[in-house]
């Protein structure tokens, strides 16, 4: 079963973003996602979407063209590094609760138990000086 590879832009400031892009990269044995911080210039277009709405959440862009954006694009990322359908086919019978249960945890992220955040370990990756 082939799923699309795609585009993952997420917060670079945020540790447990961070924290939470290092177990999809784990499962991503295929390498099969493009990771990268929304304060690298030009991330936000990459998947059709603004820096403001990139700092709200995380945002999706497959290589079908179809985008996404918070629990859908954690579900559809996954789909693509476990490169199995169930997460989206089950996001899709469970998008009110995925939805609001990322919302809170996207409100609370700072807050959350973490890591260093890749823009503070990868400077020149968030387009800053080392």
């Amino acid at each position: 079963m082939v799923v699309h590879a795609g585009t993952l832009v997420f917060d670079g400031d945020c540790g447990f973003c961070t924290r939470s892009l290092g177990w999809l990269r784990l499962a991503d044995r295929s390498h099969r996602i493009t990771t990268v911080p929304f304060q690298r210039p030009g991330a936000a277009d990459l998947v059709d979407a603004t820096p403001e709405q990139c700092g709200v959440a995380i945002r999706w862009r497959g290589e079908d063209g179809a985008t996404a954006a918070g629990a859908e694009a954690a579900n559809a990322a996954l789909a693509v590094a476990l490169q199995r359908r169930w997460p989206v086919a089950v996001y899709r019978r469970t998008r009110r609760v995925q939805d609001a249960m990322y919302d809170w945890v996207a409100r609370h992220r700072g807050r959350l138990p973490g890591m260093t955040p890749w823009c503070q370990t990868y400077p020149a990756d968030c387009g800053r000086a080392g």
